[in-house]
């Protein structure tokens, strides 16, 4: 059996019947650089074609363009991000950001972290952590085209985020995980059931970390772009019962998150996360937690 064939019959065990897919590419609107500017109009008429995404206040489709989108002095003012759909959705599922102190754990190459700080309206803090050092090159460009000023960016370990000996208002983890074949032409030739398992532990060991640094009443998102249950409905029912999390409702597409993973029974409340499968967007998951409240 061929690897694509292996990995086309867990997806529909999992209840999704198989199609090729291609992310699209997608632009969002920094509103807090872009206040006033006009900007969808004034992008159409330097040849960038946008489509509103339904489900995003500031995402745009690029159907066709005659330009590229990363070489308008729009986007080296900062106006915008390239930044796929899907991955929008995590920065915008908090309750509240502005003046509180976040942590971006995996934050390179920092779109999500602007996506953030352009949510806080630039105020607040938050710290961005990433392992790569050369990644953080991109992350640091990113902040500074963006003109990024409530970010402190360490080369840290997100296993090691502990250390910093703080408590955060909200966390996100975008963990480093097995991506998916939408976003990656050659994804099958190159992904085997090790990789998975790999990265499942590592994000354990993420999300335990995390755990130490939220605050009582804070807010963890974690999410990735992988279609593997390892690495997310497993990974979420863990943290209920090791890390004494508690899954919290949210609102954005997808269908509900697998509470019968090839028979394995799992907590009902691992139904609220949300698994979207690769069609009009790259395929995603996302859940958001927070810490339970233990009664007298």
């Amino acid at each position: 059996m061929s690897s694509k064939e292996f990995f086309i019959n867990r997806y529909r065990r999992l209840g999704w019947q198989f199609k090729d897919a291609q992310s699209r590419q997608t632009i969002r609107i920094n509103k807090t650089n872009a206040k006033s500017k006009n900007l969808p109009e004034r992008l159409r008429t330097i040849g960038l074609e946008l489509q509103k995404v339904p489900f995003l206040d500031e995402g745009y489709w690029i159907p066709k363009s005659k330009v590229s989108p990363g070489a308008t002095a729009e986007y080296l003012l900062g106006y915008y991000s390239i930044q796929e759909a899907a991955a929008q959705i995590p920065a915008t599922l908090f309750s509240n950001l502005k003046d509180k102190l976040c942590l971006d754990a995996c934050a390179a190459p920092g779109g999500k972290t602007v996506q953030m700080a352009d949510l806080m309206d630039n105020r607040g803090t938050i710290v961005a952590l990433d392992v790569n050092g050369k990644r953080l090159a991109a992350l640091a460009n990113h902040l500074e085209r963006c003109h990024v000023r409530c970010c402190v960016v360490y080369n840290m370990d997100a296993k090691r985020a502990s250390s910093l000996n703080l408590k955060f208002d909200r966390i996100l983890l975008d963990v480093p995980c097995s991506g998916n074949f939408a976003s990656d032409p050659e994804w099958f030739d190159h992904r085997t059931i090790k990789d998975i398992e790999r990265n499942a532990k590592t994000q354990k060991e993420i999300l335990i970390e995390a755990t130490k640094c939220l605050s009582d009443d804070g807010e963890l998102i974690y999410s990735t772009c992988s279609l593997e249950p390892e690495e997310n409905e497993l990974n979420i029912n863990w943290a209920i019962d090791a890390l004494n999390m508690q899954v919290q409702h949210i609102e954005c597409p997808g269908s509900e998150g697998l509470t019968n993973v090839w028979g394995h029974k799992l907590n009902d409340s691992v139904a609220l996360s949300r698994r979207i499968w690769p069609g009009e967007t790259q395929g995603f998951f996302v859940c958001k937690l927070k810490k339970k409240v233990e009664t007298p």
